[in-house]
C-alpha cells in the first residue's frame, strides 16, 4: 500500500516551487491563484527571496503548504494514496491530498493559522528543545517535573523528542535533561512553543475558521498528529485539527500505525527529506522516496 507523507515547518528552502512553476502550467496557474487569495506575491519570496523572508510566519507555512500540494497535484496519475499523514503543518497538505479539503480553502486555512500561530508567539517569550538519545516516557516524566510550562511537542522518532514550552522553562528542562544522560538538548531557532498549551488563543481563533469550512469525505485515511490513527470522518478530521495546535505530534507512531496497516512504501510531497530520515529511524528496512 501507498503512504505518501507530507513535511511541516523547516523544511523551506530558497528557490523552492520555481521548477515546478516553470515547468508545469498546471503548477503555474496554481501558485497565480495561491497569489491572488493570500493578497501578495508568495511566489516572489519563494523563488528569489532570502532565507531570512522565507522565515516570516506568514511565509513559510503557506509556502511549504504550496509546495507540497502543488508537486502532488502535478504527479497526475502517478499520484495512488491508501493512506497520507503530515507533519503538523503537513497535515493540511495531506488533507488535500485525500481530497477532505479543497486548495483554495486549506490555503486560507494555512494563512490564518500561521498568523494565529503569530500571534501567540508574540504574547508568551517561549521556544522548544530536540532531545536526543532518551526514551519518550523519560522526557514525558522529567518535563513534568519543571517548573512553568514545559511539555513533549513532536515524538519524531525513537530517541529524538522535541519539547515546547517558555523560555525559562525550557532552558531548566535542557539543563535537567543534559544532567539525567541526554545525548543532546539543543535549543531550537523558532518563533515560540508550538503544539503546548501556550498555543491555546491560535486554536481559538483557528478552531472558528475550520468550523466554517466544508470538508469533504477524503478518498483515503489520513493519520492524524493528534490520535496517530487512521480517520475518514469529516467531523472527527476537524476536531483532531483543532486540538493540533496544542497537542503532541506523534509521529513515531504514525509511521508504525501506517506500516501496521499496510504500508509498504512511503512517499514524501514536498521540500526536503526530513520525514524520509524519521521513518527510516523507525523501519530501517522500509522502501521511502521523494516525489
Amino acid at each position: 500500500m501507498n503512504a505518501y507523507v507530507f513535511p511541516g515547518q523547516g523544511a523551506q528552502f530558497v528557490g523552492m516551487g520555481k521548477e515546478l512553476y516553470e515547468n508545469s502550467e498546471l503548477a503555474k496557474d496554481l501558485f497565480e491563484k495561491a497569489n491572488e487569495i493570500l493578497g501578495f506575491r508568495i511566489t516572489d519570496i519563494m523563488f528569489n527571496g532570502t532565507e531570512e523572508d522565507l522565515k516570516q510566519t506568514n511565509v513559510t507555512q503557506p509556502a511549504i503548504f504550496l509546495h507540497s500540494v502543488i508537486l502532488a497535484k502535478t504527479l497526475g496519475n502517478n499520484f495512488k494514496p491508501d493512506m497520507v499523514a503530515g507533519h503538523s503543518l503537513g497535515e493540511f497538505s495531506a488533507l488535500v491530498a485525500n481530497e477532505a479539503l479543497f486548495f483554495e480553502d486549506a490555503l486560507v486555512l494555512v494563512s490564518k493559522r500561521a498568523m494565529a500561530m503569530q500571534k501567540a508567539c508574540e504574547l508568551t517569550p517561549s521556544t522548544m528543545a530536540a532531545i536526543l538519545g532518551m526514551e519518550d516516557a523519560t522526557v514525558a516524566e522529567l518535563c513534568n517535573k519543571v517548573d512553568g510550562i514545559v511539555v513533549p511537542a513532536n515524538y519524531n522518532s525513537p530517541g529524538q523528542i522535541v519539547i515546547s514550552g517558555d523560555v525559562a522553562g525550557i532552558d531548566k528542562a535542557i539543563e535537567l535533561l543534559t544532567n539525567v544522560g541526554a545525548k543532546r538538548a539543543i535549543k531550537l531557532n523558532v518563533g515560540g512553543a508550538f503544539h503546548s498549551p501556550l498555543m491555546e488563543p491560535a486554536k481559538v481563533e483557528l478552531a472558528e475558521a475550520i468550523n466554517s469550512t466544508n470538508f469533504n469525505k477524503p478518498i483515503c485515511p489520513v493519520y492524524q498528529n493528534v490520535n496517530a490513527q487512521a480517520v475518514t470522518n469529516p467531523d472527527e478530521i476537524k476536531k483532531n485539527l483543532i486540538s493540533q495546535l496544542t497537542a503532541p505530534v506523534r509521529w513515531t507512531e504514525i509511521v508504525q500505525n501506517m506500516i501496521k496497516d499496510g504500508a509498504d512504501n512511503f512517499t514524501e510531497v514536498g521540500p526536503g527529506k526530513v520525514l524520509r530520515g524519521l521513518i527510516k529511524k523507525v523501519d530501517r528496512n522500509m522502501p521511502t522516496k521523494s516525489a
